[in-house]
């Protein structure tokens, strides 16, 4: 590691350390933008440095290409760029803290923000939820994040990233979206991790489950003792959500095709099965060559997370359409983010709020070391 890498990475871990975990902070490295053709980096008073940890002396802005297996830099061909800033480093208008790594990806460029964890949960808590939720429920959503974080940082350690920066893993802006609550919330859970059987747990989570968690097992065909489904009033409470779609049969058999399934001359589809949680086991498509099955997860993965928000839904054929008409947000495993909040306004802690919906974990101090 070169001597300006070293320093940055002291004065870094020196800046955390105001955090009850900053004893020993935990870094993370987060996937802000992969196959980007162009990035502009900007800010003040950042420091940057080549491939071999050189200083690399060159004006601001940053225009930042890919070139072949290296990068260019307003014109300058190097093996890699690490920008960082004591504040922040802009990475096309949005500020990061700590570090931003650019190298050339499979395609285009590849863009990491290297920081300390605890940092990084401050920047999520408002892509997540909302600050301006109960303080309780900003707890839970703290050592949930960071749950997850560590798990992923375990399981990948030594890969280019641990985590992305969107719905594939969780949603991080960066430091715009910072505030002091989310920091409050973060500081007060400092280090805390879920675990079971001393195990870091794979702590997921979603909006709103519509009245009841989904188990593991109905979603990715593995039963996790912690990840089982639970009744959930609060969510309905706090924010019933209802959707409906209306899409053209063609547009739905093309999605089932591209997905794997033989849909064609598609004349009805209907729900087969309910599991516990009342979510759909199967759609069943009828077409002019019989009858094709598809498991509910996967009719909705095939016509896009956004489309169908859920599993919790009817389907209603009128001529060459569908309506697909459905309730809550989200895969439905683990905590109910409005849930949580529902029961943060009723008194609960966050302790009370994670044992609930992860049954058997244990909240553990210090990442669970």
């Amino acid at each position: 590691m070169s001597f300006f890498r070293t320093l940055i990475i002291v004065v870094i871990c020196l800046a955390a350390g105001a955090s009850a975990a900053a004893t020993r902070p935990e870094m993370v490295r987060v996937a802000l933008l992969r196959g980007a053709e162009t990035v502009r980096i900007d800010g003040d008073g950042v420091l940057l440095t080549d491939g071999s940890g050189e200083p690399l002396r060159v004006e601001m802005p940053l225009e930042v290409k890919r070139s072949g297996s290296a990068v260019t830099v307003n014109g300058r061909t190097v093996n890699r760029l690490v920008a960082s800033a004591f504040s922040r480093v802009t990475v096309n208008g949005k500020g990061y803290r700590a570090l931003i790594e650019v190298t050339p990806g499979d395609k285009g460029l590849l863009v990491v923000n290297e920081l300390p964890l605890e940092e990084y949960l401050i920047g999520l808590i408002n892509c997540e939820i909302s600050s301006a939720w109960p303080i309780e429920a900003i707890k839970a959503q703290a050592v949930i994040a960071r749950s997850y974080a560590m798990y992923q940082i375990q399981a990948r350690r030594g890969a280019a990233y641990q985590l992305e920066s969107s719905v594939m893993d969780q949603v991080y802006d960066g430091a715009d979206a910072e505030d002091g609550r989310a920091a409050y919330g973060v500081r007060e859970t400092a280090g805390q991790v879920l675990t079971y059987d001393g195990k870091i747990i794979q702590a997921f989570y979603h909006s709103n489950c519509a009245g009841h968690t989904e188990s593991s097992r109905n979603v990715w065909g593995l039963s996790i003792p912690y990840l089982q489904g639970v009744p959930c009033r609060y969510c309905s409470e706090s924010n019933p959500i209802k959707w409906d779609v209306n899409l053209t049969t063609r547009k739905v058999e093309s999605a089932l095709r591209s997905a794997g399934y033989p849909v064609s001359g598609l004349k009805e589809l209907r729900v087969r099965g309910r599991n516990q949680s009342g979510r759909v086991q199967d759609v069943v498509a009828e077409c002019a060559r019989g009858s094709v099955t598809v498991p509910g997860v996967a009719f909705r993965k095939a016509l896009g997370y956004g489309v169908v928000k859920s599993t919790n839904f009817e389907l209603r054929m009128k001529g060459d359409g569908l309506q697909v008409v459905g309730t809550g947000s989200g895969h439905g495993v683990g905590l109910c983010q409005w849930g949580a909040k529902g029961r943060a306004n009723e008194g609960f802690a966050y302790r009370e709020i994670l044992t609930y919906y992860y049954p058997g974990v244990k909240l553990a101090e210090g990442y669970g070391r």
